[in-house]
């Protein structure tokens, strides 16, 4: 599997009208996995199975077999064509469909005829010729890829990726639990947790602890999204960290280490506001560190560290992520690190 580097695939905000409408993480998760390169046939096929059994309805006449397929968007839609086009020389159309009752947004329709023997190919029905009711058996036994494959066109067809916070949580829609318990079991072989809930009258799949959230989207190809969505779970989680911690000091020490953690994490956060996407793997890892556990002594810090480090080595990492900010920062003639120690600025600021 492989990602393009290139930022102008990054993911572009939509418009509506003349007015340009910011993406929602949701929008922007599958905007970037549409753009993951797959070499391997397996799981080519293994996404293209995912996304007809999770976005598609089989329609079966007598010995004719075709889908209706229905995404958020078209780039989705292409990848599923190109799919079964590269892989079996099966040829689909797409047509918009306006907002309706269900969406507020336009919608992608797109219809696969003569489907019967790519819906087998792809393992979709079984031997006596029934449906399958979860997924292929050689996506469900398959290798590793596969699974992130799964995944990725599960998210593609159904997925939803909320706000970092108390309620954040990633979930597809599945059509049926047999299909929610197939997810679960390829979350478990890439070492992810995930649950299957019934909500509204629809099994769902929910991933619902924030490194396992990190974990999975990585999994999946959608790198650039997950730093935006861990940078905000970090401001999250120092907010909701200070506020508890603050409301229990009770003496002047305390208030002084509090600030000082404060001001620490506070510059953390603009550092990566600041480098963005450029942040440095292994700096990022430390500077998410420092602000998660900001208690903790830099030894202890090392002991979190997977592989662990010695403090000396998270202390210089930190220092190279903070110098390297305020570098950038100069150069764009921003405020730098310094200037946000004691809290985020206004705009107008």
């Amino acid at each position: 599997m492989s990602y393009s580097s290139d930022r102008s695939l990054a993911p572009k905000a939509r418009k509506k009208g003349s007015v340009e409408v910011a993406l929602s993480l949701t929008e922007k998760v599958k905007q970037e996995l549409a753009q993951v390169t797959l070499p391997r046939q397996s799981a080519r096929a293994a996404e293209a199975s995912a996304m007809l059994r999770f976005a598609g309805e089989l329609h079966v006449n007598g010995d004719h077999m075709s889908y209706e397929v229905e995404f958020d968007d078209e780039v989705t839609a292409k990848r599923l064509a190109e799919f079964l086009d590269d892989l079996y020389g099966v040829k689909s159309s797409t047509h918009i469909v306006g907002p309706g009752s269900t969406s507020k947004r336009p919608r992608v329709q797109m219809r696969v005829g003569e489907a019967k023997e790519l819906t087998r190919r792809l393992g979709l029905i079984t031997r006596s010729g029934h449906p399958v009711i979860g997924l292929p058996p050689q996506v469900v036994s398959g290798s590793v890829a596969d699974a992130e494959a799964a995944w990725r066109g599960a998210f593609l067809a159904q997925g939803v990726l909320t706000e970092p916070g108390r309620s954040s949580s990633l979930e597809i829609v599945c059509p049926r639990q047999e299909a929610a318990l197939a997810l679960v079991g390829c979350a478990r072989r890439l070492g992810i947790a995930a649950k299957t809930k019934e909500t509204r009258g629809a099994d769902r799949v929910v991933v619902r602890e924030g490194d396992a959230i990190g974990a999975l989207l990585t999994r999946m190809g959608a790198h650039r999204t997950r730093l935006e969505w861990e940078r905000k779970r970090l401001r999250s989680e120092a907010h909701e960290s200070s506020n508890t911690r603050l409301e229990n000091f009770d003496d002047a020490n305390q208030r002084r280490s509090a600030r000082a953690a404060e001001a620490a994490a506070n510059r953390v956060s603009r550092a990566m506001d600041i480098l963005g996407d450029d942040v440095p793997e292994h700096l990022a890892d430390a500077g998410y560190l420092r602000v998660k556990f900001r208690d903790a002594s830099l030894e202890e810090l090392g002991r979190h560290a997977d592989p662990p480090m010695t403090k000396d080595a998270v202390a210089g990492r930190i220092r190279r992520l903070l110098s390297m900010a305020d570098k950038r920062a100069e150069e764009l003639g921003i405020p730098d690190t310094h200037e946000y120690a004691h809290g985020p600025k206004n705009d107008s600021e």
